[in-house]
């Protein structure tokens, strides 16, 4: 098996006529498969909106499970703007050198403790509580709540019985609404603080805005985060020289971080609304229906990327949309870089050799595509350095 190894499903159509039909809950959607097409579509914010009702552009729709507006994800322009101006500061500060410095001693220690048990599975006992103790750092919160966190496994929205579980999404819902009453009642530093001192348009920010912005860092950093790192320890063990590469040449990790990211785009793809009739590709799409941006699909678009479905580490042109393009571009991504930048620079000072013993694919169906997004169980040793 090769464990590394995610096949572009997307190649066929995407080359004869740029786009797909696919059905979600019974409402239809149309997937837009070209980078230059994604890229056209995902600025076009005005023919194409992010502010349909909560829920609606997330591919599959989660509109039956929440009607909290995620912000300031499903929000447009001026609004958008406005939204994200107050939070952006707020989401850059891994890049400070204390930040770094606390994320480094987290993923050191999880390594550490890997390396001290043999065997472990990735999904869960390294890349949730990978993610979850990064977390606190982000909302500047105590450590232990990270545990948590945890205890919901790798989804917040999903279950083994359902894809979209109502009762599951309302645990963080109900949690997200203790945390911003114990704010409210003892302010600090954290986030949600910070929001609830923050104001918009001459206004304080009203609970309910405070929920959107963290449920959206809660969900949208969360799975994305566990693949990237889950399907990076697949790809490492499965491709050994490049760990040795990585640990010899440790410039290129910057590259590396954008490569991984196209190549095994974490998130498949993000909806749009239409808001009046419009053509893409030709196809004829109707007012108040949805059109799919395929990240998965321009990341492997053959007219941009040379050798596309190959993962080349020092990649020297990558016009890759991982993160999402355009206005909307994901508020979290320089969190998610920071978390690779020292994982990989912490892997090739601590292990010299990834062992997959087991392995459980996860595979997603749209349609007539079935896409591996990562994995639903990889089990592996590390052996020390």
């Amino acid at each position: 098996m090769k464990e590394s190894v995610f096949p572009d499903p997307f190649a066929k159509a995407r080359d004869s006529q740029g786009f797909e039909e696919i059905n979600d809950q019974d409402d239809p959607v149309v997937m837009i498969l070209r980078l230059k097409d994604v890229r056209q579509c995902a600025h076009n914010w005005q023919t194409f909106q992010s502010g349909a009702k909560p829920g609606r552009i997330v591919v599959p729709s989660e509109e039956h499970i929440r009607d909290t507006r995620q912000i300031p994800f499903e929000v447009d322009p001026p609004e958008h703007t406005e939204y994200r101006a107050l939070v952006e500061e707020w989401f850059r500060r891994p890049l400070l050198p204390d930040y770094e410095k606390r994320l480094s001693n987290q993923i050191s220690d999880l390594i550490d403790e890997v390396l001290g048990r043999g065997e472990m599975e990735v999904v869960n006992d390294f890349a949730l509580p990978l993610q979850s103790r990064a977390l606190t750092l982000l909302l500047n919160i105590p450590y232990e709540e990270a545990e948590t966190w945890i205890s919901w496994g790798t989804h917040v929205f999903r279950s083994e019985e359902s894809k979209l579980d109502a009762s599951k999404a309302n645990i963080l819902y109900d949690y997200i609404d203790g945390e911003i009453d114990k704010a409210i009642q003892n302010p600090g530093e954290d986030l949600y603080s910070v929001l609830l001192r923050s104001e918009f348009q001459g206004r304080k920010l009203t609970k309910e805005e405070v929920k959107g912005v963290m449920i959206l860092t809660f969900a949208g950093g969360r799975d994305t985060i566990i693949n990237y790192v889950t399907n990076t320890i697949a790809y490492l063990a499965h491709q050994p020289q490049a760990l040795d590469r990585l640990r010899e040449e440790p410039e290129i990790i910057g590259k590396a971080i954008e490569e991984l990211v196209r190549y095994f785009s974490p998130l498949t793809h993000m909806g749009r609304v239409a808001t009046e009739d419009a053509l893409v590709c030709e196809h004829a799409i109707k007012s108040d229906s949805r059109i799919s941006l395929c990240w998965a699909s321009a990341n492997r678009d053959t007219n941009v990327f040379e050798n596309a479905n190959e993962i080349v580490l020092d990649r020297k042109i990558n016009p890759h949309i991982g993160f999402g393009f355009g206005r909307h571009k994901c508020l979290g991504a320089t969190h998610a870089r920071q978390i690779m930048k020292v994982l990989l620079s912490t892997l090739v000072k601590k292990v010299s050799k990834i062992e997959i013993l087991d392995s459980k694919e996860n595979i997603e169906q749209w349609g007539t595509f079935d896409r591996k997004v990562g994995y639903d169980q990889l089990t592996v040793k590390f052996n020390e350095i």
